[in-house]
């Protein structure tokens, strides 16, 4: 399947398009100014371990500890952002990193800051937009039709890097003449703005028929979807490569400017804002460059060209060519990054796209503190320059990673399919009831055997990430034209949302394997419950001991299971 390559959006819908719903709009204009509060923040965090400590080691855990707890909260903060209101989810999660940044700015002000206590509560703003990400990404598709949703992923990159490009040289300006209290105290203001944003959005939610589920099993079920789905698995691994061997160079930007640039906080901020103007013309050209390469292609081009980058900064002394670089930087790994960004909400049927979401930032991000808390040791040991090209080499050979784990096509976003009556069932059920075993027989002729098999592998793969388990696939010895399909859910609860959770695609994959289905009478569907006993009812002058029941919950012959 060849990748379209007419995804970027088209005159009509272009990359402004989103902004013409009034909600989106708002959240958007107000995280721009929460981007750069968070921006200007860093540059803040970083400095002060820089002046408080000559360790490398120290300066590169500011960037770990921001980013350390998306690794560990991302997947329960994406179950929470699918079940429950996303809106509240987000203000939650702001009102901690705002008492986070709150908390910095007292001990700061007072001079009661030590390196451990600041990334302490730079570990707390981090939990806090932990929470919030799954969530505000997830949410985008609330905000603007389906066919805008790319352009306003890539809009969103965009306010980061838009506030990235002037935000750490306002940043360094602010703490070169104010100090880091400065810097601190204006990233408190600056969440407010997206607060009053999120509290005026009127959220319309479409209330779901079945019970929520519980926050284990909504983990769980987020990470069997992820676990059955090849093209998120691809996207997640090579994500977390790419942020462990690129993160070298944010990481190590504070000793960048004070040991090869020999600059203080303000050529700090400039470099930064250098990487940012690269990270807003990447977003701007994004669209010609998925219109112009498939995704493989466009990964494997900005990774080489982000190796060339860090290479040309480990070498340079001169803070123009090293600026000139850093926008380069910028540029590619922003490409990238969304690239990434928009294979998983594309490939993620919404049920599951704070947690499909969640996983992604985890890896991407955690791949990133790992790698900066890596880099950090290696600097220690051999300085910036050999560390920055050890970084250069690694992300050379990165495109060889696309011989195993290739890109996949990033196509349409697949609409869920329409939700089903549930089946007419006799035995009295409660949501309960279970272990629930699904029976499917086809018919199919022995010269279309292969060819129905090889559907049936996928059919598996989407059974699974909806919520079954226990799938197999078998042939009648005596009889080679009957095939069963076997499947279990846990309880009949579970099966309603198994059979529930299909797309539009999925649905698609169904009705291709039914026909192969040969004969006059339609598939037979069995589903059945195990260990029927409390289903089963007996008179009182029945023996004590009661009959063996008959475990068949129902016998149907349907086109929808």
């Amino acid at each position: 399947m060849t990748e379209p390559s007419n995804l970027q959006t088209s005159s009509v819908d272009g990359i402004t398009a989103p902004l013409r719903y009034p909600t989106f709009r708002r959240i958007w204009l107000a995280s721009l100014l929460s981007n750069l509060g968070i921006l200007i923040q860093g540059v803040g965090a970083a400095w002060a371990m820089t002046e408080m400590t000559s360790s490398a080691d120290k300066v590169a855990l500011v960037q770990t500890a921001l980013l350390l707890p998306v690794m560990f909260i991302a997947v329960p903060a994406g179950a929470i952002a699918d079940m429950y209101n996303r809106r509240i989810v987000m203000l939650v999660a702001l009102s901690i990193a705002l008492c986070g940044a709150t908390a910095l700015t007292a001990l700061d002000w007072s001079g009661l800051t030590t390196p451990d206590l600041l990334l302490v509560l730079c570990f707390v703003l981090g939990s806090g937009m932990a929470l919030m990400g799954p969530a505000w990404q997830s949410s985008v598709s609330e905000q603007v039709p389906p066919r805008t949703l790319p352009a306003a992923i890539a809009l969103n990159g965009i306010s980061y890097n838009i506030a990235r490009s002037f935000g750490p040289a306002v940043g360094g300006i602010v703490v070169a003449t104010a100090g880091s209290v400065a810097a601190f105290t204006t990233n408190v203001f600056l969440y407010l703005p997206l607060m009053v944003a999120l509290f005026l959005w009127k959220r319309v939610a479409e209330p779901s028929r079945l019970p929520r589920e519980r926050l284990s099993r909504a983990i769980v079920s987020g990470v069997r979807y992820i676990a059955n789905s090849p093209s998120i698995k691809i996207v997640v691994t090579r994500s977390m490569v790419t942020g462990i061997v690129g993160s070298a160079i944010q990481a190590l930007m504070p000793l960048v400017a004070r040991d090869l640039l020999y600059g203080g906080a303000q050529t700090y901020g400039i470099m930064l804002g250098a990487f940012g103007l690269g990270a807003v013309v990447g977003a701007l050209n994004l669209g010609k460059v998925r219109s112009q390469m498939s995704g493989e292609a466009a990964v494997r081009a900005c990774t080489l060209s982000m190796s060339g980058a860090i290479a040309a900064v480990a070498l340079s002394h001169n803070p123009i060519l090293t600026a000139a670089a850093l926008v380069l930087a910028g540029a590619v790994w922003t490409i990238v990054y969304t690239l990434f960004n928009i294979g998983v909400q594309l490939s993620a049927p919404r049920w599951v796209a704070g947690r499909s979401l969640a996983a992604w930032q985890a890896a991407f991000s955690g791949g990133i503190a790992i790698g900066s808390w890596g880099w950090g040791r290696l600097t220690d040991a051999v300085g910036v320059d050999i560390t920055l090209l050890v970084s250069a080499g690694l992300m050379l050979l990165l495109p060889l990673l696309g011989r195993w784990l290739r890109m996949p096509a990033i196509t349409e976003r697949g609409e869920d399919a329409e939700m089903l009556a549930d089946p007419k069932v006799r035995l009295p059920l409660t949501y309960r009831s279970g272990p629930l075993v699904v029976e499917i027989e086809y018919r199919v002729a022995p010269e279309n055997a292969r060819a129905f098999h090889n559907v049936m592998q996928d059919v598996q793969l989407y059974r699974q990430r909806n919520g079954a388990y226990g799938w197999s696939i078998a042939r009648d010895i005596a009889d080679p034209d009957l095939w069963t399909e076997r499947y279990h859910c846990p309880t009949w609860l579970d099966y309603l949302r198994q059979r529930n959770r299909w797309t539009q695609s999925e649905r698609a994959l169904d009705e291709k394997a039914m026909t192969f289905h040969i004969g006059p009478e339609p598939v037979r569907i069995r589903r059945m419950l195990e260990r029927p006993f409390g289903s089963v009812r007996w008179k009182e002058d029945v023996p004590d001991r009661p009959p063996r029941a008959s475990s068949s919950c129902c016998l149907e012959a349907r086109r929808r299971h």
